[in-house]
């Protein structure tokens, strides 16, 4: 088990996704959370498993294999450890995988170009009466497969969502940048500032988008406008 510890703030937030993991790979996060909370005390882990992967040892009729494989992968064909056929509804009560996660999921391993199980019926979507039986007869001429998960389209609904969340995450880089820039220089005009700001950001943002974090940091006071001139700003210390 590796695992790499992330500080919230510098990195992209991950909408929480729930899962049961299986007993194995549940006593290795508890024995890491113990080590880690041991050594700095007063601080919170929170598991992003939607990033998670792992690589399972698999025995078909054919041979071994290993799959690499993600996280909600994973937990899925664990399942198939101690069953041959399960629906659709069994695999979702026992992972608590979200519903659209899961049809994603089983649509990786069942639909795709690496078929470790096979859906009954066959079909490209994912429906609520559907089986799964492990695949035994799979083969490949690799001994170890990675098992591309399908990406989704996004809804416009939801690329606006993620524009947002991005934008949220990167607003403290944009105020960052104002405040260095404009302690710098103390007096700056509202073109120069934007012009700077385009150089030294190193993601694409829109201008309407800088200008409502100027006007922040005039609320906050960390600039005003000059008296005479509106489009001139000064930096308050």
């Amino acid at each position: 088990m590796s695992v790499h510890v992330l500080t919230t703030g510098y990195w992209p937030t991950y909408p929480p996704m729930d899962v049961r993991l299986p007993h194995e790979l549940n006593v290795y996060q508890d024995i890491f959370k113990e080590f880690y909370l041991s050594k700095y005390s007063g601080r919170r882990l929170m598991w992003q498993n939607s990033l998670g992967h792992c690589v399972l040892k698999a025995d078909f009729s054919k041979g071994k294999k290993e799959l690499a494989v993600s996280l909600f992968q994973t937990v899925v064909l664990m399942l198939f450890n101690d069953a041959q056929k399960l629906s659709f509804q069994d695999i979702k009560d026992s992972t608590g995988i979200e519903d659209k996660e899961l049809r994603r999921t089983l649509q990786s391993l069942a639909c795709g170009k690496v078929r470790v199980l096979q859906k009954l019926p066959k079909g490209r979507d994912v429906e609520d009466d559907d089986s799964f039986i492990f695949n035994e007869g799979f083969t490949a001429p690799l001994y170890r497969i990675k098992v591309n998960a399908i990406q989704m389209k996004e809804t416009v609904e939801e690329n606006t969502s993620t524009t947002e969340r991005v934008f949220q995450d990167r607003q403290y880089q944009v105020d960052a940048a104002i405040v260095r820039i404009m302690k710098t220089r103390k007096v700056l005009s509202h073109t120069l500032l934007i012009t700077e700001l385009f150089e030294q950001l190193k993601f694409p943002i829109k201008p309407a988008d800088l200008k409502k974090r100027i006007e922040s940091l005039i609320d906050r006071e960390y600039l005003e406008r000059d008296k005479n001139n509106p489009q001139i700003y000064n930096y308050l210390a």
